[in-house]
């Protein structure tokens, strides 16, 4: 704690100078490809700032540099290696980050999910999302093929698809590529992290890929996994505590201890705060039981006629319903409430009328959104997250 009494900033959490600076490995066995096929092989010792295009040689020059970042912009980290925040509350931040804070949960993904030699993993995201890179260098560092198809377009993403026995993605990823409706018979694991699966884009990944297991993790940058969601998770759930990570809840926020949290941010201060080796990232839940269930993060958290509403809530509760393939709520100003909720979604606008009567019927008429708009193309993030910014300047528009 700080001589205030309050939680101590991002400066406090574990030295990378404490651990291990040796860098990823290439396995002996590990094979590297791009979505046309090309292979790529061990690069010679390089600069610390990778461009994240092409893909292929930014692996290669991220295992061969040692400390690295992949895109964004700064100075070359000393030691180490960074990473990008998915930027969904504004730039992205820069998140340093020693060796061993991904490599201990390498070691534990090939336990849960056999990752390694004989096993190809593809990768739909780009570098500079963390899930990307960190999918990308496991299999690299375990021994597994590994296919970077960012630069496919989602069509070409299916089809390459055939034939993988692991997918690192997003729900938005995902999402583009099933409604190609190319079956995948031999996937064994979907691995997904970013956000859940609604029921019906969990249902499409189920027609085309009857075998799947889906594992989803909730997450954030700074904290890499915290917990794990499989197929004995309650719907509202994001899972059990991914192994090796404590998880507190107090007051409402959540708290989590593990060998996996980042060193802190380079350059601008970002919302991180650690207590007694504890990391929050402003993010607000509970426990029941064994499991975590979320509310949202506090800096989203509005008030509507003196009641406290978490956006995110409310969103999970849509892209649960018929007819929405995407949604977002955000707040607008009101003279008589302060503000009220509009939900902008993507889908079959013919069920907004059943949509609304859902929304009063489950939220009351104060916490629901006020009305709904409907968006043909939906604006998203390099990390595939809904840009929540975008959104709200087309509302507001």
């Amino acid at each position: 704690m700080s001589a205030s009494g309050k939680p101590n900033s991002q400066n406090c959490g574990p030295s990378i100078s404490e651990r291990s600076n040796a860098g990823f490995n290439w396995h002996r066995v590990a094979r590297l490809f791009d979505g046309a096929g090309r292979e790529y092989f061990p690069a010679g010792p390089g600069e610390g700032l990778i461009a994240e295009r092409p893909a292929g040689p930014a692996v290669a020059a991220a295992i061969a540099a040692g400390s690295f970042r992949v895109g964004g912009t700064g100075p070359a980290p000393v030691t180490g290696f960074e990473t990008l925040t998915s930027g969904s509350s504004g730039a992205p931040r820069r998140i340093r980050r020693s060796f061993e804070s991904w490599t201990q949960s390498f070691a534990v993904n090939s336990r849960i999910f056999g990752i390694g030699p004989g096993l190809r993993v593809a990768i739909l995201g780009r570098l500079t999302q963390s899930l990307a890179l960190y999918g990308a260098l496991e299999g690299m560092h375990l021994g597994a093929e590994v296919h970077l198809l960012e630069d496919l377009r989602p069509d070409r993403q299916a089809m390459a698809l055939v034939g993988m026995d692991v997918i690192y993605a997003s729900p938005a990823q995902m999402r583009r590529v099933v409604e190609a409706g190319v079956a995948w018979p031999g996937l064994q694991h979907l691995i997904i992290g970013g956000s859940k699966l609604d029921a019906g884009l969990r249902a499409a990944v189920l027609g085309l890929a009857p075998g799947v297991r889906i594992a989803e993790f909730y997450g954030a940058a700074e904290a890499s996994f915290i917990t794990l969601a499989g197929p004995d998770c309650p719907d509202a759930s994001v899972g059990r505590a991914y192994p090796g990570v404590e998880i507190r809840v107090e007051a409402g926020e959540i708290w989590v201890k593990s060998p996996y949290l980042f060193a802190g941010y380079a350059g601008d201060p970002g919302p991180a705060l650690w207590r007694d080796g504890f990391l929050s990232v402003g993010e607000m839940g509970e426990m029941r039981g064994d499991f975590l269930f979320l509310k949202g993060r506090a800096e989203r958290m509005v008030t509507v006629a003196d009641q406290n509403v978490f956006p995110e809530e409310i969103e999970g509760f849509l892209m649960g319903l018929e007819g929405v393939r995407q949604a977002a709520v955000v707040p607008v100003a009101d003279t008589k409430r302060g503000i009220h909720l509009v939900a902008a979604v993507q889908g079959d606008a013919t069920q907004e009328g059943a949509i609304l009567r859902l929304l009063r019927a489950r939220l009351g008429t104060l916490r629901a959104p006020k009305r709904l708009i409907w968006l043909e193309d939906w604006p998203i993030l390099p990390s595939g997250k809904t840009d929540h910014q975008a959104i709200a300047e087309r509302v507001a528009g």
